[in-house]
């Protein structure tokens, strides 16, 4: 009659948890593998059609929904082995990002301070972006900071600056 040691049964069990949790994971993953990118509160937004003025929300909620997926397939990137230029080729998708967003609350928003803020965040972010591609190209002029993209030319980017 063999027994089998506590530790041996605990070390057994903590495997078998482990293997569970990454099969579990990788299932999940594989099933869906953007899921992780958009935290949505506890009702998703695609699911809120019995609210009365969800026909009114609707343009909004699809271009910011639009805008969100576009930011975070933009944002996935190679990268280069240079953090700056890596830096630069996520954040100016996540700047494009909030710029669409704010201009869907300037089509579709009432309250005036919102509006403004939009405004303000339209402004501030197109700046932001011109000067991480201006810092980019002053470290390496040849090439794009996102492959595909239309940056703006210099000449545009340092007056956007200089505002």
């Amino acid at each position: 009659m063999t027994f089998v040691s506590r530790s041996f049964i605990r070390k057994r069990a903590i495997s078998l948890a482990a293997t569970t949790s990454v099969a579990v994971t990788s299932f999940a993953l594989a099933q869906n593998p953007t899921r992780g990118y958009h935290l949505r509160a506890a009702m998703p937004v695609q699911y809120a059609t019995d609210r009365p003025d969800y026909l009114r929300e609707q343009p909004f909620l699809s271009a910011n929904d639009a805008a969100m997926n576009k930011m975070m397939s933009n944002m996935t990137i190679k990268p280069t082995g240079n953090v700056d230029r890596d830096f630069v080729a996520m954040m100016v998708p996540h700047h494009e990002g909030a710029i669409e967003m704010a201009k869907a609350e300037l089509k579709y928003g009432q309250n005036a301070q919102l509006r403004r803020l939009a405004e303000k965040i339209v402004e501030d972010q197109q700046r932001e972006i011109a000067v991480m591609r201006l810092a980019v190209e002053k470290t390496s002029p040849l090439q794009s900071v996102r492959p595909g993209a239309d940056p703006a030319s210099s000449s545009d980017q340092r007056a956007m600056v200089a505002k």
